[in-house]
């Protein structure tokens, strides 16, 4: 009897792995920075900053004909914050990055629930900010259909902040997270065709945040919409990519929202198999002087601003939500130096896209070089970017030019190393 209970398991685990597959993988990033104008003007009073950074992940993924499951733990520890001999993380660092199950329902239709990264297009709306170590998660619901070239994306979020389980009865449905546009609500649509040479995708997308009265307590939601459009033409060795992007209704606060406007358009040339040329312009809406209550300001909310408006993040990345806005003129070269390794210089001019109130447009230039170097299993990056300001920036970021540092520069090196620690190949 043993041997044929033997036998029937070997047999059970076998068609599991027939029909399924799981895998276990990892990261490990760390990078260390020399910040000297990183995010804003540096005093010349004030010291560089310098520090190092790691992100951990293990992921484990398992697939069948029918659903998918995803699991990512993570932890971004900052060498030296934890004391020695502690027997926790007092900053309290770890946190389940992912976990979502994704259902397939047929012909085409599936859903995917739970903790998980948003990305679409070139990320400006809405993006995994994969640069930042804690990067970016939404816990919603989606429901996805896809087939040959058109997708389609509904998702949903219903946010709560409450930190005892057994109080849901009694603690009511008021969210006290604030912050970098937290939501309570959400519901995007997110459309997709794409031809030959063609591409273009919709997105409508709503938020709603909390807002309180004077005694704290809940006060209904301010409703911000986004919609707008992206477009990508590829033939040859031209490429051309563009956004257009309007946003109507209420910021948290119930700070009106009108007329605010996102345009963007990229141009890519590929000179030969080692040069890639691209050359560009966004032109973002700021807050032109309207009553009070009220901005024509756009925020790109939950894309990768990093990744737009230069490196060293003096745009839309925790700051400038409710300013002049901007204007962009970026040009860059890619240079593939090796098999595998290359370098990629880019030139930023910024203006606001109103004056500030000194009469002053003009903002600055940056310049930004990373090098790359891909090794055997992993991979090494090498940055250093260099802020000009012009006098409207001085003015913008709220230093003198007598009191800021002679030098605004940004540096940094990190390493990423991807293990692939266990997978068992999926059965055709």
């Amino acid at each position: 009897m043993k041997k044929q209970y033997a036998l029937i398991s070997l047999v059970i685990l076998s068609v599991q792995f027939t029909f399924s597959q799981f895998t276990l993988d990892g990261e490990f990033r760390p990078r260390t920075e020399y910040r000297n104008g990183f995010g804003s003007l540096i005093p010349d009073a004030a010291d560089p900053g310098f520090a190092t950074s790691t992100r951990a992940r293990l992921n484990a993924g398992y697939q069948t004909e029918k659903y998918k499951f995803y699991l990512s733990l993570q932890d971004v520890m900052v060498w030296g914050e934890n004391r020695q001999l502690r027997p926790d993380d007092e900053n309290d660092t770890f946190a389940v990055f992912e976990a979502w199950a994704q259902l397939e329902l047929g012909s085409g239709w599936s859903t995917k629930l739970g903790r998980q990264v948003l990305s679409y297009d070139d990320q400006r709306i809405l993006g995994g900010v994969d640069w930042t170590q804690q990067a970016r998660n939404h816990d919603a619901a989606l429901i996805k259909y896809s087939k040959n070239n058109f997708m389609l994306d509904f998702a949903f979020a219903f946010n709560q902040d409450f930190d005892n389980p057994a109080g849901f009865q009694s603690v009511g449905n008021a969210y006290n997270t604030t912050g970098f546009f937290s939501y309570k609500t959400m519901q995007m649509l997110y459309l997709k065709q794409t031809w030959e040479s063609f591409g273009a995708s919709l997105v409508l997308l709503n938020n709603g945040f909390q807002n309180f009265d004077d005694n704290d307590n809940a006060d209904g939601l301010s409703s911000l919409q986004t919609i707008g459009t992206h477009l990508t033409f590829k033939k040859g060795s031209f490429g051309l990519a563009a956004n257009a992007f309007l946003q109507t209704g209420e910021r948290q606060g119930e700070l009106d929202v009108k007329g605010a406007y996102l345009l963007g358009l990229d141009l890519s040339y590929a000179a030969s198999s080692a040069v890639g040329l691209g050359a560009g312009i966004e032109i973002i809406s700021g807050n032109d002087g309207q009553t009070a209550g009220e901005t024509g300001a756009f925020f790109p909310l939950y894309g990768t601003n990093h990744k737009f408006n230069g490196l060293m993040d003096y745009f839309y990345v925790g700051n400038h939500a409710n300013s002049v806005g901007i204007v962009d003129i970026h040009a860059s070269a890619n240079f593939k130096l090796g098999e595998k390794s290359s370098l990629l210089a880019k030139v930023w001019n910024f203006n606001g896209e109103q004056d500030l109130p000194s009469g002053e447009s003009a903002l600055g230039t940056e310049v930004d070089l990373v090098f790359t170097q891909k090794f055997n299993g992993y991979a090494l990056k090498l940055g250093y970017s260099h802020m000009f300001p012009a006098d409207g920036m001085y003015e913008l970021k709220g230093i003198t030019e007598a009191d800021a540092a002679s030098s605004q520069n940004w540096a940094w090196a990190m390493l990423i190393i991807k293990p692939k620690l266990f997978t068992t190949a999926k059965a055709k």
